[in-house]
């Protein structure tokens, strides 16, 4: 029945959430090859499945609304998320067109049906504490959302002492040795020259 509504604000989202008893929200990048490969399907989906009052398809920019990204926690792209009720029920990561209309099939239906709180006067609660976005510590001092570049800091960390290891073994007579009085290997975080075992 119609297009995806582009998000421009959180208000807007909440807003879209409280008039609809099933929103769906595509999370994507414009750089995002996956994102740009389901855009079609997604579309097809909101053109097809969408009713006023009750179901909505809406797409968030996450460069553009970096906020409503991080209260959900998007770390990878596409992602979509259910919701009902205003409440997220699921979460899909990835270009999977199939999965994602099997779960919109399975959370339209489920809002239609008696079990999905007409029975009861309340929304209910939900058992034990609320899950929390992991914490970024620094000197001992809890300082917010894990930053990209303290992600990142430990892969390249891996990368840079692997691509050491390599190049010094390779233009090296003995690899070993080389390799082991490497100031790129792990094991020998002093710089001195690791002494080899019995035997060698």
């Amino acid at each position: 029945m119609s297009t995806p509504t582009h998000i421009t604000s959180a208000a807007q989202l909440r807003s879209i959430l409280s008039a609809h008893n099933v929103v769906v929200a595509d999370f994507y990048a414009d750089w995002c090859g996956p994102c740009k490969a389901i855009a079609p399907a997604y579309e097809q989906f909101s053109k097809s499945l969408s009713k006023p009052g009750k179901v909505a398809f809406v797409k968030v920019n996450t460069d553009d609304q970096q906020d409503i990204a991080r209260k959900y926690e998007i770390t990878a792209m596409p992602t979509f998320l259910i919701f009902k009720e205003s409440r997220e029920v699921k979460r899909i990561r990835g270009a999977d067109a199939r999965a994602l209309k099997e779960a919109i099939d399975t959370v339209i239906a489920g809002a239609g049906s008696a079990g999905s709180g007409a029975s009861f006067g309340t929304k209910g609660h939900t058992l034990g504490p609320a899950p929390t976005a992991p914490k970024y510590v620094s000197g001992g001092r809890i300082v917010g959302d894990v930053p990209l570049t303290a992600q990142l800091n430990g892969f390249m960390n891996t990368a840079m002492r692997f691509v050491g290891l390599y190049v010094v073994s390779l233009f090296s007579l003995d690899a070993y040795a080389a390799a082991e009085a490497s100031s790129y290997n792990v094991n020998n975080r002093d710089g001195q020259r690791a002494r080899p075992a019995a035997g060698r």
